[in-house]
C-alpha cells in the first residue's frame, strides 16, 4: 500500500473514530438528541450533514485563495447555507412526513459546529481531494453516532428497528427512550463504551512500549 493511499486512509478515519464527532469530540448534540428517536430520522439527518459538510469543505477549498480572511467566516456561512437550502428542499420533495419529523433541525445544520469547523480548520488550508476526504470521514463518523444512538432508541423505546417488530406482543416498550432523558441514557452509554476502549487501547500501547 502507498504512503499516499496510507495518509487517505488515515485522513477519512480521523473523523469516523479517533476523531468521531458525536462520541469523542461531543459535538453536534443537538440534532444527536433530538431527531435520534429512530434510526430513519438519525440516518436521514446523518445524510442530509454529510451531503452539507462535503460539498461545503469542497467549495471552501475550491475558492480559500480568493476568499479574503476578513470576511471568511462570513464568506462560509454563505456557503454552507446555500447547501443547507438545497438538502431543505430536496427533503421536502422525497418525504414530507421525514420532513416533519425533522423539523427545525434541517434548517440549524448551518450553525451545526461540525461543518464550519471543518471549513475553518480543514477546507481552508488544504487541497479540495483531501478536504473531501476529511469531510466524507467526519460525515460517516457523525451519521454513526446517530445511528447507534437512534438505533437503540428505537429498539427499546418502541421495540422495533426501522419499523420492523423485534419482540413478542408481550414487549413493553421503554418510554422514556423516545423522550428526552432518553437520549442522554443512551448518549451517556456510548461515550462510556468509547471511553472505555480509549483505556484499554492506551493500556496495550503501554505494554508494547514497556515490552520493547
Amino acid at each position: 500500500m502507498s504512503q499516499t493511499t496510507v495518509r487517505t486512509w488515515d485522513e477519512f478515519m480521523e473523523g469516523v473514530w479517533r476523531q468521531n464527532p458525536v462520541f469523542v469530540m461531543v459535538l453536534g448534540l443537538c440534532p444527536a438528541l433530538a431527531v435520534t428517536v429512530s434510526a430513519v430520522n438519525a440516518l436521514s439527518m446523518g445524510l442530509a450533514t454529510t451531503f452539507v459538510l462535503t460539498c461545503s469543505c469542497v467549495l471552501v477549498s475550491l475558492l480559500r485563495k480568493l476568499i479574503p480572511k476578513e470576511v471568511r467566516i462570513a464568506t462560509y456561512i454563505v456557503i454552507i447555507a446555500t447547501f443547507v437550502t438545497v438538502v431543505d428542499y430536496l427533503i421536502q420533495a422525497v418525504s414530507l412526513a421525514l420532513y416533519d419529523a425533522l423539523g427545525a433541525f434541517i434548517q440549524l445544520i448551518v450553525v451545526n459546529c461540525i461543518i464550519l469547523g471543518r471549513a475553518e480548520a480543514h477546507a481552508s488550508k488544504n487541497p479540495p481531494f483531501k478536504a473531501m476526504v476529511n469531510a466524507l470521514g467526519m460525515s460517516l463518523g457523525f451519521t454513526i453516532g446517530l445511528f447507534a444512538l437512534g438505533a437503540v432508541r428505537e429498539i427499546l423505546g418502541a421495540g422495533k428497528l426501522f419499523g420492523v417488530a423485534l419482540f413478542g406482543a408481550n414487549f413493553q416498550p421503554w418510554v422514556v427512550m423516545v423522550l428526552p432523558p432518553g437520549g442522554f441514557f443512551v448518549l451517556g452509554m456510548w461515550l462510556l463504551v468509547f471511553a472505555a476502549v480509549a483505556r484499554r487501547k492506551q493500556r496495550k500501547l503501554a505494554e508494547v512500549a514497556q515490552n520493547a
